[in-house]
């Protein structure tokens, strides 16, 4: 097996996703890897039958800002792990800015958690962790909601 040295997580935040980070963290530290923390979002858009109208450039920099305070706060939360930890903010769909990422990057293996939606909700919204396990460029990791944080 190829000694993994990048490790890129993704995050949007979430309990669940404060998981996967802290267990990318934990890997990181045990095989002397490196870690990127990835935010990727998605515009709003609202169809609507002339057309679809998009978020305006206010509420996208605003996203951007949230997104950017957020991303350093969990990299703060983690400063002391004795990682080298380093943030990127994308615009795009979470699951294929992961992968591309990845790509860029090299990296040898992905962390990313799962909501654990079943039924309805799973097939109606889809599942981030699903669609990168479907088109990865590397290994992925899935924390699921029910593992515990270290």
């Amino acid at each position: 097996m190829k000694r993994i040295q990048r490790i890129v997580v993704g995050t949007d935040f979430s309990e669940i996703a404060e998981r996967a980070v802290d267990h990318a963290v934990d890997l990181a530290k045990a095989v002397g890897a490196a870690v990127t923390l990835v935010h990727a979002y998605e515009l709003p858009a609202l169809a609507l039958p002339d057309g679809v109208v998009g978020a305006s450039l206010e509420f996208s920099n605003q996203l951007a800002t949230e997104g950017l305070k957020r991303l350093e706060a969990a990299a703060a939360k983690r400063k002391d792990s004795g990682v080298a930890l380093t943030t990127l903010l994308r615009l795009g769909a979470p699951w294929d800015e992961l992968n591309t990422v990845a790509a860029e990057q090299q990296a040898d293996i992905i962390v990313v958690g799962t909501h654990g939606r079943r039924g309805l909700s799973r097939a109606l919204i889809g599942s981030v962790a699903e669609r990168l396990v479907r088109t990865a460029y590397c290994p992925v990791l899935v924390v699921h909601a029910g593992v515990p944080a270290s």
